[in-house]
């Protein structure tokens, strides 16, 4: 019989509480629960969450993460090459991702419990970044990749490419490369369009452009994004969502595209995207 896995973000406030009820609720129906501990899952290491929860693997039917947004963007790019559905619980503050509330969580588990869930297929995207011929690294992400200034007020420039064609120069505090999911993070806060989730596309939005204009565009996933870093003498960080960071020099160069891998997050047979937002959003 296949089992759940629990992964708690055991550094957030109450967590302990919420693992002691969800534990509580599937021991009562008599369904098995792996519930990994600090020491099983340390979100602080770099091994990744699915290499250090390999014991799991084939076990497990479905993922319950309790954390807030980032907790599941930890999980979700760990984990995605599992190919194993993941429900967010929340203890953060707006959790687009990790969308149930802890005081909505019983019914929710219910629904898990008798089978009575779906999942959407949500688009992750990687970038590979290059010094000359030397790629330095590959990230994943589901969020979103931002190149952007580090601590000092300078302005940076990054000239980006579509398909090899130039599209833009960037001048400013840099440029954000969200996926659909991402649209509701660092984007939406930079003026960028929220866009739902299930589409296949990129969003380009720059951040507090050095311009009588501040546009974000609308790019096919499909395509291959590129972006140059033009910026002398000027501290420059490449940031994979909210979580990896590296810091970049003039000329680095990053491609960016839509990955093979994905995540499934979990749904119910009355979720609806836009109720969601409104309620998160408070509109």
């Amino acid at each position: 019989m296949k089992e759940f896995g629990l992964i708690p973000n055991w550094h957030k406030r109450n967590s302990d509480l919420v693992v002691e009820k969800i534990d509580h609720f599937f021991k009562q129906r008599g369904i098995n629960l792996q519930i990994s501990t600090n020491e099983m899952a340390d979100f602080y290491s770099e091994e990744s969450l699915a290499d250090q929860l390999k014991s799991w693997q084939d076990k497990i039917e479905l993922i319950i993460v309790v954390g807030g947004d980032g907790t599941i963007l930890r999980v979700a790019r760990d984990m995605a090459c599992w190919n194993v559905p993941i429900l967010g619980i929340n203890l953060g503050h707006k959790g687009f991702l990790a969308e149930i509330e802890v005081e909505q969580m019983e019914r929710f588990l219910q629904y898990i419990a008798t089978g009575q869930y779906g999942y959407q297929e949500r688009m992750m995207i990687e970038a590979r970044l290059k010094r000359g011929e030397v790629e330095l690294g590959y990230y994943l992400a589901l969020n979103d990749i931002v190149v952007s200034r580090g601590p000092f007020s300078r302005i940076i420039k990054v000239e980006a490419f579509v398909n090899e064609d130039f599209m833009e120069s960037y001048s400013g505090d840099g440029v954000i490369i969200a996926t659909p999911t991402g649209s509701t993070g660092y984007s939406l806060s930079a003026g960028g369009p929220i866009v739902n989730p299930t589409m296949d596309l990129f969003v380009v939005t720059p951040i507090c452009p050095h311009s009588l204009y501040n546009r974000a565009v609308i790019v096919d996933g499909k395509d291959i994004m590129k972006l140059r870093i033009d910026s002398r003498q000027v501290q420059v960080v490449l940031t994979v969502d909210g979580q990896v960071r590296f810091a970049l020099e003039d000329e680095d160069h990053l491609v960016v595209c839509r990955s093979q891998q994905k995540v499934k997050l979990v749904c119910f047979h009355d979720y609806s995207f836009y109720r969601m937002l409104h309620h998160k959003l408070k509109l």
